[in-house]
C-alpha cells in the first residue's frame, strides 16, 4: 500500500540536495568555526555564506541573523530576551490566543514572574481585530508577539498593519514566521517587524536548526552563556552541517516558491471539489484565500477526530489534527476553541491536511477520495 504524507505543517522531508550538502560538510568541513586554522576558516566560511543567503531571503542584513536550534528556541529567545532587556520600560506583553505553544508557554512563564499578558481574540476565520490590538496597547507595553501564519488553520495575520501601528510605539514587534517562511514573500523592512522566528525543518531542511532575525539596535538578554558565538548573543559551537543544509533548503524554496504556491492552491481546490462531488458535508476552518497555501483544515460533522485519523492511517494517509491525541482522550485545539468556542462541534471533528515536497495531484485526489469514503462510513450509523 502506498503511503501518502500530508502532514508537512508538522515537519517536512529533507530535500535530497540538502542531504547531499550536509553529508559533504560532515565529511569534509568538520572544523570548529572559532578555530583560526584552515579547518576552522572553512567552517566559518560556510556559516558566513549561509547567513548571507538567509538574510537575503527576508531582506535583512547578515549580522541580524542569529542561528538557533529551531523555531521554539527562536521564539523563546525573542520573548524572554526582550522581557529581560526592556523590563524597565514596562512589563506588559500582547500576544494572541492562537499562537504556537512555544509562544504561549513562554508567556505563561513570564506571567508567573510578574509580567502582564494580554491575549487577543480572533474571529471565525482565525484573524485578530486591529481595533482590539489598539485597545490593548498601553504605554507600558514592551512586546507584541504574533504569528505570521497559523500552523493549524493557515490564517494569515495583518502583520504589515500591526507593524505600522507599532512603528510609533516603544513596543518591540516579534512574529513567529515558522509556518509562513518559504511559502510567503517576507520583507522585514516592509513589514516593520523587529524580530522574526524561522525553523529549517518546515522548508525541507534538517531538524534542530533555525534562526531569529533581530533588527539592528534591538536589545536581547542572552539565554545561553559560554563562548562568544553569534556576536555574544547565543553561546555554543555552531551546527555547521545543519546550517549548510538550511542554506541549501532556502535556496531551493526560493527558486520554487511561486510554483509551489500555485500548486498547493490547486491541491486545495481539487480536494474540496472532490468532497463536494461526493456530497460530503464539511466546513472550511479558516479562509481559502488569504491563508497559507499548503494548509487545509476541514471539519466533518458527525465524525470524531480520533476515528478519522485512525481510519486515514489505515488507508495509508498521514494527516493530523490540531489536537494533542492520547490514548482515550483528546485535548481540544486551542486554535479552534479561540475561533469557534469550547462548545463547538468543530473542535472534535477537524482534520488538517498540509502539502509539500513529493505530493502530486494524483496523491491529493486519492486522499480526498479516501477521506470521502471514511466520512460516509463513520456517519452511516
Amino acid at each position: 500500500m502506498e503511503r501518502i504524507y500530508v502532514d508537512h505543517a508538522a515537519t517536512s522531508p529533507m530535500h535530497p540536495q540538502v542531504i547531499e550538502r550536509m553529508t559533504s560538510v560532515m565529511k569534509n568541513q568538520f572544523g570548529n568555526p572559532s578555530s583560526i586554522h584552515s579547518y576552522g576558516r572553512e567552517a566559518r566560511h560556510i556559516i558566513d555564506e549561509a547567513r548571507d543567503v538567509l538574510a537575503k531571503s527576508i531582506h535583512a542584513n547578515p549580522n541580524e541573523i542569529i542561528f538557533t536550534s529551531g523555531g521554539t528556541e527562536a521564539d523563546n529567545y525573542a520573548i524572554l530576551g526582550v522581557a529581560e532587556a526592556y523590563k524597565d520600560n514596562g512589563k506588559h506583553i500582547i500576544t494572541t490566543k492562537i499562537e504556537h505553544h512555544a509562544v504561549l508557554h513562554t508567556c505563561e512563564q513570564l506571567d508567573k514572574q510578574g509580567y502582564e499578558i494580554s491575549y487577543l481574540s480572533v474571529d471565525e476565520n482565525g484573524v485578530i481585530s486591529i481595533e482590539e490590538l489598539k485597545k490593548e496597547l498601553r504605554d507600558d507595553t514592551i512586546l507584541v508577539t504574533m504569528m505570521y501564519g497559523n500552523n493549524e488553520v493557515g490564517s494569515i495575520q495583518p502583520i504589515k498593519e500591526v507593524g505600522e501601528i507599532l512603528s510609533n510605539h516603544q513596543a518591540i514587534f516579534h512574529t513567529d514566521a515558522v509556518q509562513a517562511y518559504g511559502v510567503e514573500q517576507i520583507d522585514v523592512a516592509d513589514l516593520k517587524v523587529d524580530l522574526l522566528s524561522v525553523s529549517a525543518h518546515k522548508v525541507n531542511g534538517p531538524k534542530g536548526i533555525g534562526f531569529l532575525y533581530a533588527k539592528k539596535g534591538i536589545k536581547l538578554s542572552p539565554r545561553t552563556f559560554g563562548g562568544e558565538q553569534e556576536r555574544k548573543r547565543r553561546a555554543g559551537t555552531e551546527n555547521v552541517s545543519s546550517i549548510a543544509g538550511f542554506q541549501e533548503a532556502v535556496k531551493i524554496a526560493d527558486q520554487e516558491a511561486e510554483t509551489k504556491t500555485k500548486q498547493f492552491m490547486e491541491f486545495k481546490n481539487r480536494f474540496i471539489q472532490i468532497l463536494e462531488n461526493e456530497e460530503i458535508t464539511f466546513h472550511l476552518n479558516g479562509l481559502l484565500e488569504n491563508s497559507l497555501p499548503h494548509v487545509l483544515n476541514l471539519s466533518f460533522p458527525g465524525t470524531d477526530v480520533e476515528s478519522m485519523l485512525v481510519n486515514l492511517d489505515l488507508a495509508g494517509i498521514s494527516a493530523s489534527s490540531g489536537s494533542a491525541c492520547t490514548a482515550g482522550s483528546i485535548d481540544p485545539s486551542h486554535v479552534l476553541v479561540a475561533m469557534f468556542g469550547k462548545d463547538s462541534e468543530r473542535i472534535r471533528n477537524s482534520i488538517r491536511f498540509s502539502f509539500g515536497l513529493y505530493n502530486t495531484m494524483e496523491q491529493i485526489e486519492k486522499v480526498a477520495e479516501e477521506t470521502a469514503k471514511i466520512v460516509k462510513r463513520l456517519t452511516r450509523s
